[in-house]
């Protein structure tokens, strides 16, 4: 049963969540994550082969050069100093700094540990439309959303550990032709990813303060959830789905 509140105009308003049951409406959206995706349980596993593999790779480059565009995206759209000077560090992590080459550089390291040419991977040939799609979809809600709805969109972090960890467990066992070298991003996105979930959901449990905001919140996090499941889905109907013919 939902509690409500009758407002002065006499119209009936659901209570906000306290800040424990929104932080568990959110994360039971967990199962949605694209972690349980048939292509995803495929890759972890051990059921797939090489070029299985290797799509995936290439693929999912697409999504991290987009995460920095992202980011800046939001950054642009922050008059928050506070946030912007906690929000760039995800562009650091990604695009490098220094010493540290960045995510970007370590997933075209998995790029080459899976037998792709570095070439291949940084020139997108192999880049489904049907991903293009969903990641350009979701840099475009960063770039035209409010900047508190683009932050909650990252809150897909809550479930990423898990799906890392899984990788770090199971490729070496399952892929040994694979160089655990380029198993490094995983590696560095365990901490870094809870570093930023951190910050993202207490932003988001602290902005989302009605219960229209939160019902809102809870339907950004779906959208994000749609996005990884649609690059699974392009990704299954190319590399898992026997050849079709064209239409003649």
């Amino acid at each position: 049963m939902t509690a409500s509140i009758r407002t002065p105009a006499g119209r009936t308003q659901a209570v906000a969540w306290s800040r424990e049951e929104f932080e568990a409406q959110l994360r039971s959206q967990g199962s949605a994550y694209h972690i349980h995706h048939p292509y995803n349980v495929m890759l972890n596993t051990g059921a797939a082969n090489p070029t299985q593999i290797r799509g995936w790779v290439a693929n999912r480059f697409y999504y991290q050069i987009s995460i920095p565009i992202k980011d800046a995206a939001i950054l642009a759209n922050c008059p928050d100093r506070s946030v912007r000077r906690n929000w760039v560090q995800r562009i650091l992590d990604h695009d490098g700094y220094g010493d540290d080459p960045g995510g970007i550089e370590s997933w075209l390291r998995l790029g080459t540990a899976v037998g792709l040419s570095r070439e291949s991977v940084e020139d997108l040939s192999l880049v489904l439309p049907g991903v293009r799609f969903a990641v350009d979809a979701y840099v475009n809600f960063a770039r035209c959303a409010p900047w508190q709805e683009a932050v909650c969109s990252s809150l897909t972090e809550l479930f990423a550990p898990e799906i890392h960890k899984q990788r770090l467990a199971n490729w070496p066992e399952h892929y040994p032709w694979i160089d655990p070298a380029g198993l490094h991003y995983f590696q560095s996105r365990v901490s870094l990813a809870r570093r930023d979930v951190e910050f993202g959901l207490a932003f988001t449990l602290g902005h989302f303060d009605t219960r229209a905001l939160q019902e809102r919140a809870i339907e950004i996090l779906k959208f994000k959830l749609d996005v990884l499941w649609q690059m699974s889905d392009a990704m299954a109907q190319r590399y898992m789905a026997p050849p079709q013919r064209a239409p003649t």
